[in-house]
């Protein structure tokens, strides 16, 4: 069995936590407000500002026996660069201040993630970086589209306000297979190992930013 299939069995439970958090749900459904809509993308903002440096100091830490991963990194690094201006597109385009969000703060959950991953980075093995990739791509293809599409409907806020959802669930579906590739080249048993115990953590941190999407804002400030 490859190691990307090795990887989807083994975090195959908190995938599937995940995705039954009911504001999920909720959102494949068509059953949330637009104030929910606005805050996720202002959580996706916080996070997502953050993938090009992640992905820079994923690079920098790579021993030299990954030269060919460090090599995807500077890919990656290429598609990913400006995605946090998309978001920001898409919140004015829902009436939202623009300026006052991306001078905001991130709420807990986010943070948490956040720090986690360069923690990973910094502390762990670099490698174990790409369990986040694997989340937050994987989580992409399997709603972003069919989301946007729900929330579109049910909202009816225009087009433009759904440049990242979309064009991510798109974008995600070719960066899959990449991924796919990239994760069976991986031959050490250390770095799999890294992959998989980061992934399973990530789940659960991702998860965490949907469950504190409809906390009330004092509620967030506290916990922090």
């Amino acid at each position: 069995m490859s190691f990307h299939q090795q990887l989807l069995d083994q975090t195959q439970a908190e995938r599937r936590e995940l995705l039954s958090i009911p504001i999920i749900q909720d959102a494949l459904a068509a059953k949330i407000a637009r104030d929910d809509y606005i805050a996720f993308l202002t959580q996706a903002y916080h996070h997502v500002r953050h993938t090009v440096p992640l992905l820079m100091a994923c690079g920098a830490r790579l021993p030299a026996r990954l030269e060919w991963l460090r090599t995807a990194v500077g890919e990656y690094i290429e598609e990913e660069m400006g995605h946090q201006e998309w978001i920001l597109d898409d919140l004015q385009a829902c009436g939202a201040d623009r300026a006052a969000i991306a001078a905001s703060e991130p709420a807990h959950a986010t943070e948490l993630m956040v720090s986690y991953a360069y923690d990973t980075i910094s502390r762990g093995n670099p490698v174990g970086f790409f369990g986040m990739v694997l989340v937050l791509e994987g989580t992409s293809v399997a709603l972003a589209t069919r989301a946007a599409e729900t929330i579109e409907t049910s909202l009816g806020l225009p087009r433009t306000a759904f440049s990242y959802l979309r064009s991510h669930g798109d974008l995600d579906i070719e960066h899959v297979g990449f991924f796919e590739k990239l994760m069976d080249r991986l031959d050490d048993a250390g770095d799999q190992a890294a992959v998989v115990y980061a992934a399973r953590r990530f789940y659960r941190l991702y998860g965490d930013v949907f469950r504190g999407l409809r906390a009330p804002a004092d509620a967030v400030r506290e916990a922090a």
